[in-house]
């Protein structure tokens, strides 16, 4: 934990990277805690397969931002491997990682404690922790994208961002990577290595199958996505003229965008297996996003509106992981409620059955976006008193 007052005051900080980054860590925490999941408006659910909603920006977002800040914070080292530095991004990527586990271990504990296992059946589910996941996901590809970018001298970065989705694109391609399939090379990897007990099981057109999002093999291009964040980086801080970052920015944007597009016809968009079209075109929005944030922030200075994602873009990762914690809890924890046959049902059912629906009669969609609306308050709530105090909690 660490206080610093004067967090605010140093140079050339964009508040715009804290927007960005609150309203990606506010969008994740919209999207995965709906009062229903049946009744989510479609916008805010991910496309089954192939193609992309608004809801599956969100992720790829978060991730182009790290990319950006990890440029920031490796400057220090000025961009060169040493023992120190390398310590420090272990050490990190062991902690992020460690706590992915231990939120996946929680939430079976206490779905193990609500389905009447016995205590020490729940606590020692080991067996059946899925590896990966969203904080896994970041560890590893901060982890590598940071190593790669203190090993290989930066002119030679953009070509390995390419190696890396060229030779992606052809394992996918030989290895029938755009099917939903047992015979899909991502998911014969994955199972072989890892077993279905470990990993996420989905469920498309009527067929089940232990397909992970945050598999192994999709970690290459989503370690090339941290390295374009990282790239755009340093077209910011290669700057202090907000204008040329702005161009800079949008250039990058429009050309990743396009390329993304345009490929897409031979090369699905899909965030499930994180496609390179996918990879480009949702780091091409995100860096147009961000020039379009700079101007409105940065160079116009309208910044009253921003103040609720800011408190989310200081304590991004904390926030997140408050937010899974609150997640399992209300969705696990029974209380007394006499709208339930048995007597007893979780929180999360009585506030959503009990208050919210009522209120909004029969438009279902509507309720489960004010319960996750209203979830998102409670989160915003214990971090805003951290941001009050100036207390900026680092994973």
């Amino acid at each position: 934990m660490d206080k610093d007052p004067k967090h605010k005051a140093k140079p050339r900080r964009l508040l715009s990277l804290d927007i960005l980054r609150g309203i990606t860590i506010a969008g994740m925490i919209l999207v995965n805690n709906p009062g229903s999941w049946g009744d989510a408006y479609m916008p805010l659910r991910h496309a089954e397969w192939n193609g992309l909603t608004p809801t599956d920006l969100v992720f790829p977002f978060f991730m182009f931002i790290m990319g950006v800040s990890t440029y920031m914070s490796l400057r220090k080292y000025e961009f060169k491997f040493t023992w120190a530095s390398f310590a420090k991004i272990i050490r990190r990527t062991v902690v992020i990682f460690a706590i992915g586990l231990a939120l996946a271990w929680f939430g079976l504990f206490m779905r193990g404690m609500l389905s009447g296992k016995t205590f020490s059946d729940a606590v020692f589910n080991f067996d059946r922790i899925r590896f990966f996941g969203v904080m896994p996901r970041l560890a590893l590809c901060y982890g590598i994208g940071s190593t790669l970018a203190l090993l290989i001298p930066r002119k030679a970065l953009p070509w390995t961002v390419g190696a890396l989705l060229a030779g992606y694109s052809l394992l996918l391609l030989l290895g029938n990577g755009f099917a939903y399939s047992d015979t899909n090379v991502l998911y014969i990897v994955d199972n072989k290595l890892f077993g279905p007990n470990h990993l996420y099981a989905d469920f498309i057109d009527g067929v089940k199958l232990h397909f992970d999002p945050e598999g192994l093999l999709s970690t290459i291009p989503s370690v090339a996505h941290v390295l374009i964040g990282f790239l755009c980086g340093g077209l910011i801080m290669g700057t202090t003229d907000n204008e040329k970052r702005i161009v800079r920015l949008f250039i990058v944007g429009t050309i990743l965008t396009f390329a993304g597009f345009l490929l897409d016809y031979g090369m699905p968009i899909n965030k499930k297996i994180w496609s390179p079209t996918f990879v480009l075109t949702t780091c091409g929005l995100a860096s147009s996003f961000l020039a379009l944030l700079i101007w409105i922030i940065d160079i116009k200075g309208y910044k009253r509106w921003c103040r609720f994602f800011e408190v989310f873009g200081i304590n991004p990762l904390f926030l997140f992981c408050l937010a899974t914690v609150l997640s399992i809890i209300i969705g696990t924890v029974q209380l007394p409620w006499s709208g339930a046959e048995s007597g007893m049902a979780t929180i999360k059912t009585i506030v959503y059955k009990g208050f919210i629906m009522p209120i909004c009669g029969s438009d279902k969609a509507f309720a489960s976006l004010i319960f996750s609306l209203a979830f998102i308050l409670v989160n915003w709530g214990v971090g805003l008193i951290l941001y009050r105090k100036k207390i900026y909690i680092k994973i």
